[in-house]
């Protein structure tokens, strides 16, 4: 990262009320608990990014009772070093604290060169724990996911990689993400069978992508399985920050975002629009994105990004009102087909 502790960070004890200041939710079939947010380290934590800041940041979210950390093996920039990064942090802050927390990681997308450097086999599955564990520093994670989905790959493989890693003691709990509803159906039978479950399948899931809502969120129910949303803001999208353009110091200004507003003009509409009904709930933009998703109580926890402790104030203000009115939905969804 471009910039260490040298900066003279201040000692740091959590908030003794982190607990009072989050709502946490059941996990389907399991005893687990979600915090109602949880946070992901997709973006801020690569090498490019402020270790300083970053660690701050990790604070903030733990201070207001967010005790989920979500890695994967290719988060970044360059692949790995969002978990190394996390690995200097929590050995910092938060290795007293880790039997509150719930840390993940997932594999399955491009890691490294060569045929056995993403997928869903066991050779890359089980490779790539043992090198995430070794970045973080971690002796097991609390949950391990497989990515998304590997064509290549039988579903059955995939499910003996998560049943080994699970007996290992590698992983407490094994997870899947952007499974659609029939592999997700095929993935609990399978893991079923090996004696264990699928405890949580991560979706992209927000204001503009409704299309979980199609299949996964009722097959997700019938089978147990926990759903997280992941990208709830439209990777930025959903806030009022780029509801007048494009911030030089912005994410989306970076050279390397995946983020590119200028190829999203009806979704920018969509958001002015819904900043509107925001406005008149009280909330900004982003807490009202956040807090439509935590009102579906198939929704078990919202999986929000931040790049300063200032976002996590915010976001977390989204659980002060997760109510809606049946005029409000209405208007969400005038604002979302109208254009």
């Amino acid at each position: 990262m471009q910039i260490s502790d040298h900066k003279g960070i201040p000692g740091w004890h959590p908030d003794e009320n982190r607990y009072n200041l989050m709502p946490y939710r059941r996990t389907a079939a399991s005893g687990l608990k979600f915090p109602a947010l949880s946070f992901g380290l997709w973006h801020n934590f690569g090498d490019c990014d402020d270790l300083h800041r970053a660690r701050l940041t990790l604070r903030s979210a733990f201070d207001h009772g967010i005790t989920h950390f979500d890695l994967a093996n290719n988060y970044g920039p360059p692949y790995g070093s969002a978990e190394e990064n996390f690995g200097k942090i929590f050995r910092k802050d938060f290795l007293s604290y880790r039997h509150e927390l719930l840390i993940s990681s997932k594999a399955g997308y491009d890691m490294w060169p060569g045929p056995y450097g993403r997928g869903g086999s066991k050779k890359y599955l089980l490779t790539s724990i043992e090198q995430s564990l070794k970045r973080t520093g971690l002796e097991y994670f609390d949950i391990f996911y497989h990515h998304c989905p590997d064509p290549e790959t039988p579903l059955e493989e995939t499910a003996l990689a998560l049943l080994q890693i699970l007996r290992q003691g590698k992983a407490i709990y094994a997870g899947i993400s952007n499974y659609d509803h029939e592999k997700m159906h095929t993935m609990q039978k399978l893991m079923q069978s090996g004696g264990s479950a699928v405890l949580v399948n991560q979706i992209k899931y927000s204001l503009l992508n409704r299309s979980p809502e199609k299949n996964v969120l009722a097959e997700a129910e019938k089978l147990g399985i926990a759903v997280m949303a992941f990208s709830p803001l439209a990777q930025g999208i959903l806030t009022d920050r780029y509801l007048d353009g494009i911030p030089e110091n912005s994410r989306a200004g970076k050279d390397y975002s995946y983020l590119k507003l200028d190829k999203q003009p009806e979704n920018l509409e969509r958001a002015r629009k819904l900043a509107v009904i925001a406005g008149r709930r009280g909330q900004s933009l982003a807490r009202m994105a956040v807090a439509w998703l935590l009102r579906n109580p198939g929704v078990t926890s919202v999986l929000i990004g931040a790049s300063s402790p200032e976002q996590i104030k915010d976001n977390v203000r989204a659980v002060e009102n997760i109510s809606f009115s049946d005029a409000e939905l209405s208007a969400i969804e005038a604002a979302l087909t109208g254009i």
